[in-house]
């Protein structure tokens, strides 16, 4: 299949289940924190604006936490299917890691779900709100769990090699390993950035079409207020993450920069654009920037970053993908930076709800947050490589063996269920966010009888009718 061998299939699989996964779980950690700030400033204010925008977004994460559970089955089915000698090698670890996920995130999560989506006006107010807030620490201890795991592979720590199975000797250094804090606080960040500028430009959509209220300005406004707040930390917490991963994956870093060789005792200079050549070993038209690499990557000017011709060929990552993907992420988040700027300064002139220019900005920046989080996953995971666990097990050596054609026909059938399936839940949940969010919305809820609304017996009844689009309801005959 063009020339792909089975172990890339592998990979390719992987790579685009786990793409399509990362989005909703990123949406859902923002949104459970934005919900619980939201109601809880509903019960101190009493401001229905914060009531109503809770009963709006709350649709939108029930549809959204749906795929996310979905797609993350397959991704725990897949460690078994493509890659048993992984599991058969490092599960010992792995294995707990993602089992403790379940046993605290999913259950809390799962616990409170059901209040939170149909207990209000059936619970006691404080009730709702404990449950909304268990629901979003559940997504955050998820998110603890799932980057252990994955940093552990990053950078394994607390175990040994006995019979060729690694076996954990010190579960603290393995949950709590080198990498594991700054990959934690880059994710959570990133998934609030993202959800912020998610909100941000489901606002400014409804602006820009005349849509102007207190609930669709009270939107933009927390929106942006995050993205200033929160995007330059996100940018403090990369360079700190960067200089982690400098010291203990110095052969990513030196792919990320597409920096081949040292000159002597010359700094490293900063390629900005350019494109690594992995055959010819060297960066074509690259544009450098003297000194700008040793002071970004060691915080000096007179300290060199490895090379990649340091590195044996056979452990060099893919420079040419890494390289672009990792300027993608920054790019974006200097754009993110520079918005929330913009939103400052349309703020003190009481003119960042009228301001078109701002407002088509804040619309397009609406996917930048998922497209920056794929973009550091590729950078992290195809960074990573030829090492399934870093240091101990190649890819190579990771996947089960399965054929060409099966992985040809799997690989296909995963791209048509996906992109079919949670196609119609995307475009499902874009259509509740063009509804918009409704005034009095949850004051009174209809507990059944004749003519009137049962209590939703389904999670992703919670986003009912209100999706209806031209008069016709996606509910209909449900």
């Amino acid at each position: 299949m063009f020339g792909l061998e089975a172990l890339d299939l592998a990979r390719i699989q992987f790579a685009f289940t786990i793409s399509f996964h990362i989005l909703f779980p990123a949406i859902t950690i923002g949104l459970a924190s934005y919900l619980a700030v939201l109601e809880g400033l509903w019960l101190k204010t009493r401001d229905d604006t914060y009531r109503d925008l809770y009963h709006f977004w709350s649709k939108i994460f029930a549809v959204n936490f749906g795929m996310g559970v979905v797609s993350g089955l397959v991704m725990a089915y897949q460690f078994g299917t493509n890659w048993s000698r992984f599991s058969d090698f490092a599960g010992a670890v792995t294995g707990p890691l993602l089992t403790y996920e379940v046993l605290t995130a999913f259950f809390l999560e799962a616990g409170f779900l059901g209040v939170m989506l149909f207990g209000w006006n059936r619970v006691g107010r404080k009730l709702h709100f404990f449950s909304t807030v268990m629901v979003a620490i559940g997504t955050l201890i998820s998110t603890f769990w799932i980057l252990s795991s994955n940093s552990w592979m990053q950078t394994p720590q607390g175990y040994e090699i006995i019979d060729g199975r690694v076996i954990p000797v010190d579960w603290l250094a393995v949950v709590f390993n080198p990498s594991f804090p700054y990959r934690l606080a880059h994710m959570a960040t990133a998934a609030f950035v993202a959800t912020a500028f998610f909100v941000g430009s489901s606002a400014a959509w409804h602006l820009l079409r005349g849509r102007d209220n207190p609930a669709i300005r009270r939107m933009l406004s927390m929106a942006m207020w995050m993205a200033l707040i929160v995007a330059p930390i996100q940018a403090v917490i990369g360079d700190f993450h960067g200089l982690n991963t400098l010291k203990h994956q110095p052969a990513k870093i030196a792919a990320i920069e597409g920096h081949w060789e040292n000159v002597g005792n010359e700094p490293t200079p900063l390629i900005l654009f350019g494109w690594p050549d992995m055959k010819e070993e060297k960066t074509k038209f690259a544009v450098e920037i003297p000194y700008l690499g040793s002071i970004i990557l060691t915080h000096s000017l007179d300290k060199q970053v490895p090379a990649l011709k340091e590195f044996p060929p056979q452990d060099r990552p893919n420079s040419t993908i890494v390289f672009w993907s990792f300027r993608i992420m920054v790019g974006l988040g200097m754009l993110m930076i520079l918005t929330g700027l913009w939103s400052l300064w349309l703020r003190k002139r009481d003119r960042i709800y009228q301001n078109r220019a701002f407002l088509y900005l804040a619309l397009w920046m609406g996917p930048s947050g998922l497209i920056a989080i794929l973009a550091g996953w590729f950078t992290t995971e195809i960074g990573r490589q030829p090492w399934v666990v870093y240091g101990l097990m190649r890819t190579a050596d990771a996947s089960s063996g399965h054929s060409l054609m099966q992985m040809s026909i799997t690989l296909a059938l995963f791209v048509v269920v996906y992109f079919s399936l949670f196609g119609v839940g995307i475009g499902y949940m874009m259509r509740l966010v063009r509804k918009g969010p409704k005034t009095n919305e949850g004051a009174e809820i209809s507990h059944g009888g004749p003519g009137q609304k049962r209590t939703p017996a389904r999670p992703l009844s919670a986003a009912d009718d209100d999706a209806e689009d031209n008069g016709t309801s996606l509910n209909k005959g449900n």
